[in-house]
Parts: structure tokens; C-alpha cells; sequence
């Protein structure tokens, strides 16, 4: 029988794995920080180990380093669990000695136990009293042994269970988010600002895995962009401001709205979205692009604002990023003409721009504007911005 240790300080995400791999035959022991984790590791010997970078204290890299300078465990095979967007964390990962690098917020119970399966070359799965071999059955539509039906009624069960007791918990959830929320806009100097920070990152850090548990990937993947600014947000206090926090209240906003919206969609998945940058900054043109890209949203960009007339005569966009000070013409008076169009009077605009005083959201937002970030903003924090007002917009309109 194979062995697996999961180090995972989410107790009901390393539950629901361990019965997961209990019920089709591993030998499952669970850890919940790091020091516990490599512990256990030598006492129980595992064939392969789950591991979450996002720990508390001792991080996952550091786990990975501590498991490849054993020897007896230089060669353990460890499948991570990281956020989507730290991908600086994720290439420390593997030069650490990571096996593989999976996104927590899209992987579910099975795609986890398809991957152990390949990972550790276990053609065998132990099912209640039966031991079944992996293989494909001989004729189309066979009947699978009784052990291996009742282990994935089980399986189908705990599912149900876990996305029950996950909406049935939301309005608690989101107590406590925005009881995180309110403690960071009060926060009294830097410590008590990055320590209410840094619990506002670890209860999303919590969200994210659970919400991908109970299979609502809109939450999960909301959160996962959250986590990964929070998490930036601690580790550079200078990145703290009122342009980044005011990014992070929006996001705690939204998720509230998810919460009553998300989980009452058929579709999970995020939407495709076309997306308009019009900017006369090259630099900032390719930033703005790729703080897009790293939620796999599509872009079209432009320089001038006659440019990006034009353009909106022909196609839709479901999201403009405008400049402010652009020649011939001011973001403003391009956003003022462009809620003339018909067809965006509703569209989200947001101001990408260096003034970020009072006088320019005022005018951000009587130029008819939604929002407006400042510059110079972090690639993580325009990726928020850009999957609320998507996400957001394809919602309350019906589209998706």
C-alpha cells in the first residue's frame, strides 16, 4: 500500500484528501504546518508528498529544500500546491526539487488523485477489501467491481457534503472578510496594518481552497487573485496605499456578491472577455497587458484616443482601461464620448492614471468612468481590478 503525507494547514482541504486517498487505498497521513510535516515525513515514510506553498511560518519552498537535504528523501516525489499568480513562488518551487506545480484554486479531489497516480506508478488501487487493477475494462460499459462503485458513491457523497456545508457557511465567511476589512481600514501604523493584512491573507488563503473543494471556481479563482495582492501587500509594505487598499475593499466587496451570485451559476469557469487599453505609454500599454494576460484575459491596445474611436465603431469590448493625460485628447473626454455609443453606456471604464487625489477620482467618475487605478500600480493589483468588473458586468447582465 502506498503512503502519502499532505501538509496542508487547511484542515477541511487535507481532510477531504486524505479520505479521498483513503478510500481508493492509500495510506493517508495529514500535517498541518511544516515543522509537523517533515516530522511525520520520517516517521511514516511516505511514497509521495502534497504539499501547500502557502503555509504559516515555515513556507512550503523552505519544506522542499529541509525534504531534498535528507538523503533518505532526496528523492520523494512532492506535488505542490501554489497560487496562480505568484510565479515567483512557483519557480522557487522547482528549483527547490517540486515534481510538479499544481494551481489550488483549479484542481479538484480527482485531477489530484489522476496526478498522484502518475506520479508515484501505483497500476494497483486498493478499494475497501478489494484490490482492483488500473486498466481499462475489456468490453465498452462494464459493470466496475461492487468495492470500487460503493468508494465512488462515497466519493460523490463527501462532494455533495463539502459544497453544502460550504454555502451553508458563506454568511460566516463573509462576516469575518469583512470583519478583516474593517480592522485594515482602521488599522492605527504599519503593524497593525500589516498584521490585519496578513489575516485578511490567510482567510482568503482558506477561501480559495475551499471554495475549489465545493467545485465554485468563480469564488475560488476571485480569491486566488486576492490572496496572491494580499500576499504582496505584506511582504512590500511600501506597495500599501490608498490605491491598493481601495482595490483590496473592492474585491471584499465582490466576493459578497459571488457569494450570492457565483454559487447560483451553471458555469464556473471565467468568461472570455475582450478587453480595450487605450494608453499612449508603451511601457504601461505592455503592463497593463500583462497584468491581463495572467488571468488569461485577452487584450486590444491602442496608443491614441481617435485610434480607439474608431475601434469601438467596429467591435464589442466587455472592459475599457483608459489614460488620463493622452494628446488630442483626455481620457476623460474619450470616456464621455464613448458613453455616447449605445452599446457602452453600460461597458466598465477604468482610469489608469498617475493622479490619484480626490479632484481626479471625482472627475474619473463624472467623466462617467467606473473606477480608476493609480499609477505606478502593481501587475497583481490590476489583475483584481480587471476579473471584478468582468466577472461583475458578465453576471448582472445575463450573459454567461
Amino acid at each position: 500500500m502506498k503512503k502519502i503525507l499532505i501538509v496542508e494547514d487547511n484542515q477541511i482541504v487535507a481532510n477531504v484528501y486524505r479520505n479521498k486517498f483513503a478510500v481508493e487505498g492509500y495510506e493517508t497521513e495529514v500535517a498541518l504546518d511544516g515543522e509537523s510535516g517533515l516530522q511525520l515525513m520520517r516517521k511514516f515514510k511516505p511514497d509521495l508528498m502534497l504539499l501547500d506553498l502557502m503555509l504559516p511560518q515555515m513556507s512550503g519552498v523552505d519544506v522542499i529544500k529541509s525534504v531534498r537535504n535528507e538523503a533518505d528523501f532526496a528523492k520523494l516525489p512532492i506535488i505542490v500546491f501554489s497560487n496562480t499568480y505568484l510565479t515567483n513562488l512557483i519557480q522557487d518551487a522547482w528549483k527547490a526539487g517540486a515534481n510538479k506545480c499544481l494551481s489550488k484554486a483549479s484542481c479538484s479531489p480527482k485531477d489530484i488523485l489522476e496526478i498522484v497516480r502518475t506520479t508515484i506508478g501505483d497500476s494497483y488501487v486498493r478499494t475497501g477489501e478489494t484490490t482492483i487493477e488500473k486498466k481499462k475494462p475489456d468490453v465498452a460499459g462494464s459493470t466496475p467491481p461492487p468495492a470500487a462503485a460503493a468508494g465512488a458513491a462515497d466519493a460523490k457523497a463527501q462532494a455533495g457534503d463539502v459544497r453544502t456545508e460550504f454555502i451553508e457557511g458563506l454568511p460566516a465567511t463573509l462576516s469575518a472578510i469583512r470583519a478583516n476589512m474593517m480592522a485594515l481600514v482602521k488599522a492605527n501604523g504599519q503593524v497593525d496594518q500589516l498584521k490585519s493584512i496578513y489575516d485578511l491573507y490567510r482567510r482568503i488563503h482558506a477561501l480559495t481552497g475551499n471554495a475549489a473543494l465545493a467545485g465554485f471556481n468563480l469564488i475560488a479563482k476571485m480569491a486566488d487573485s486576492l490572496e496572491a495582492l494580499l500576499k504582496e501587500l505584506y511582504e512590500k509594505p511600501k506597495n500599501v496605499n490608498q490605491s491598493t487598499i481601495r482595490t483590496v475593499a473592492a474585491a471584499v466587496d465582490f466576493l459578497g456578491f459571488l457569494f450570492e451570485r457565483g454559487v447560483q451559476s451553471e458555469k464556473q469557469e471565467v468568461p472570455s472577455a475582450s478587453i480595450l487599453v487605450v494608453d499612449d505609454e508603451p511601457i504601461s500599454r505592455r503592463a497593463i497587458i500583462y497584468a491581463l494576460e495572467k488571468a488569461h484575459l485577452t487584450s486590444t491596445n491602442v496608443e491614441d484616443p481617435a485610434s480607439a474611436l474608431k475601434l469601438l465603431e467596429e467591435k464589442n469590448f466587455d472592459l475599457i482601461f483608459l489614460d488620463v493625460d493622452m494628446p488630442g485628447m483626455t481620457g476623460y473626454e474619450l470616456c464621455a464620448k464613448i458613453r455616447n455609443m449605445p452599446q457602452f453606456k453600460k461597458t466598465p471604464v477604468v482610469f489608469v492614471t498617475a493622479l490619484s487625489d480626490f479632484d481626479a477620482r471625482t472627475h474619473s467618475m463624472m467623466a462617467g468612468g467606473n473606477d480608476f487605478i493609480a499609477k505606478p500600480f502593481l501587475f497583481i493589483e490590476l489583475t483584481v481590478k480587471a476579473l471584478i468588473h468582468v466577472l461583475r458586468a458578465k453576471l448582472q447582465a445575463g450573459r454567461w
